[in-house]
Protein backbone atom coordinates (compact mmCIF):
# COMPACT_ATOMS: atom_id res chain seq x y z
CA UNK A 1 0.00 0.00 0.00
CA UNK A 2 1.70 3.59 -0.73
CA UNK A 3 1.40 6.28 1.17
CA UNK A 4 -1.89 8.12 -0.48
CA UNK A 5 -3.65 5.33 0.38
CA UNK A 6 -2.36 4.82 3.77
CA UNK A 7 -3.38 8.51 4.29
CA UNK A 8 -6.81 8.01 2.60
CA UNK A 9 -7.34 5.00 5.15
CA UNK A 10 -6.09 7.11 7.89
CA UNK A 11 -8.66 9.58 7.47
CA UNK A 12 -11.67 7.25 7.37
CA UNK A 13 -11.03 5.39 9.50
CA UNK A 14 -10.75 8.95 11.68
CA UNK A 15 -14.15 10.15 10.22
CA UNK A 16 -15.59 6.57 11.19
CA UNK A 17 -14.04 6.77 14.75
CA UNK A 18 -16.30 10.39 14.78
CA UNK A 19 -19.30 8.84 13.25
CA UNK A 20 -19.76 6.18 15.92
CA UNK A 21 -18.92 8.97 19.00
CA UNK A 22 -21.30 10.99 17.63
CA UNK A 23 -24.19 8.13 16.82
CA UNK A 24 -23.08 6.96 20.34
CA UNK A 25 -23.98 10.24 22.01
CA UNK A 26 -27.63 10.25 20.11
CA UNK A 27 -28.39 6.91 21.44
CA UNK A 28 -27.45 5.04 18.53
CA UNK A 29 -25.90 1.24 19.42
CA UNK A 30 -23.27 -0.42 17.99
CA UNK A 31 -24.31 -3.56 15.90
CA UNK A 32 -21.35 -4.06 13.58
CA UNK A 33 -18.44 -2.10 12.26
CA UNK A 34 -16.25 -2.55 8.83
CA UNK A 35 -18.55 -5.58 8.52
CA UNK A 36 -16.99 -7.22 5.20
CA UNK A 37 -18.02 -9.24 2.36
CA UNK A 38 -14.91 -10.07 0.10
CA UNK A 39 -16.83 -9.28 -2.99
CA UNK A 40 -19.23 -6.51 -2.02
CA UNK A 41 -17.26 -4.36 0.00
CA UNK A 42 -17.58 -3.54 3.47
CA UNK A 43 -20.23 -1.54 5.80
CA UNK A 44 -18.98 1.06 7.79
CA UNK A 45 -21.45 1.22 10.29
CA UNK A 46 -24.75 -0.96 11.52
CA UNK A 47 -26.16 0.43 14.16
CA UNK A 48 -29.69 0.48 16.45
CA UNK A 49 -31.77 3.62 16.39
CA UNK A 50 -35.04 2.66 18.28
CA UNK A 51 -36.57 -0.02 16.18
CA UNK A 52 -34.62 0.38 12.93
CA UNK A 53 -31.55 -1.05 11.97
CA UNK A 54 -29.44 1.40 10.15
CA UNK A 55 -27.10 0.67 7.76
CA UNK A 56 -24.50 3.97 7.66
CA UNK A 57 -22.07 5.14 5.06
CA UNK A 58 -19.56 7.18 6.25
CA UNK A 59 -17.41 9.59 4.18
CA UNK A 60 -15.08 12.08 5.05
CA UNK A 61 -12.89 14.37 3.39
CA UNK A 62 -10.03 17.30 4.57
CA UNK A 63 -12.46 20.50 2.85
CA UNK A 64 -15.20 21.30 0.39
CA UNK A 65 -12.96 21.82 -2.09
CA UNK A 66 -14.33 19.50 -4.76
CA UNK A 67 -17.92 19.13 -2.86
CA UNK A 68 -19.39 17.48 -0.05
CA UNK A 69 -18.27 13.96 1.41
CA UNK A 70 -22.12 13.07 0.67
CA UNK A 71 -22.11 13.59 -3.34
CA UNK A 72 -20.17 10.69 -3.65
CA UNK A 73 -22.49 8.52 -2.60
CA UNK A 74 -23.69 8.04 -6.20
CA UNK A 75 -26.51 4.99 -7.76
CA UNK A 76 -23.91 2.54 -7.75
CA UNK A 77 -22.36 3.16 -4.26
CA UNK A 78 -26.47 2.95 -3.20
CA UNK A 79 -27.39 -0.15 -4.79
CA UNK A 80 -24.09 -2.09 -3.32
CA UNK A 81 -24.67 -0.94 0.26
CA UNK A 82 -28.51 -2.38 -0.66
CA UNK A 83 -27.06 -5.67 -1.51
CA UNK A 84 -24.88 -5.85 1.91
CA UNK A 85 -27.31 -5.21 3.89
CA UNK A 86 -29.33 -8.18 2.52
CA UNK A 87 -26.68 -10.45 2.98
CA UNK A 88 -26.14 -8.79 6.37
CA UNK A 89 -29.79 -9.54 7.27
CA UNK A 90 -29.56 -13.15 6.13
CA UNK A 91 -25.94 -13.59 7.33
CA UNK A 92 -27.00 -13.09 10.92
CA UNK A 93 -30.29 -14.37 10.77
CA UNK A 94 -32.73 -11.54 11.03
CA UNK A 95 -35.97 -11.26 9.62
CA UNK A 96 -36.32 -10.19 5.93
CA UNK A 97 -39.49 -7.44 8.23
CA UNK A 98 -36.50 -5.99 10.20
CA UNK A 99 -37.18 -2.14 10.17
CA UNK A 100 -34.32 -1.17 7.99
CA UNK A 101 -33.01 2.28 7.23
CA UNK A 102 -29.75 3.79 5.21
CA UNK A 103 -28.46 6.86 6.30
CA UNK A 104 -25.34 8.63 5.53
CA UNK A 105 -22.84 11.16 7.28
CA UNK A 106 -20.54 13.46 5.78
CA UNK A 107 -17.58 14.57 7.91
CA UNK A 108 -14.88 17.36 6.61
CA UNK A 109 -11.84 16.69 8.47
CA UNK A 110 -9.49 20.20 8.60
CA UNK A 111 -6.05 19.98 10.13
CA UNK A 112 -6.95 23.16 12.81
CA UNK A 113 -10.84 22.93 12.94
CA UNK A 114 -13.33 21.11 14.59
CA UNK A 115 -14.92 18.15 12.34
CA UNK A 116 -17.97 19.40 10.34
CA UNK A 117 -20.48 16.47 10.82
CA UNK A 118 -23.81 16.50 8.29
CA UNK A 119 -25.73 13.58 8.98
CA UNK A 120 -28.90 12.58 6.75
CA UNK A 121 -31.16 9.81 8.10
CA UNK A 122 -33.27 7.63 5.33
CA UNK A 123 -30.18 9.52 2.92
CA UNK A 124 -32.30 6.42 0.14
CA UNK A 125 -34.45 4.43 0.04
CA UNK A 126 -33.82 0.41 -0.90
CA UNK A 127 -34.12 0.89 -4.98
CA UNK A 128 -34.86 4.18 -5.08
Amino acid sequence: MNEIDRQKKLLGKKGEDIALSYLTKKGYQLVARNYRFSRYGELDLVMRDGKYLVFIEVRTKKNKMYGSPLETIDYTKRRQIEKMAQLFLVKEKLSQDTFCRFDAIGIILPEKNEPEIEHIQDAFIMGD
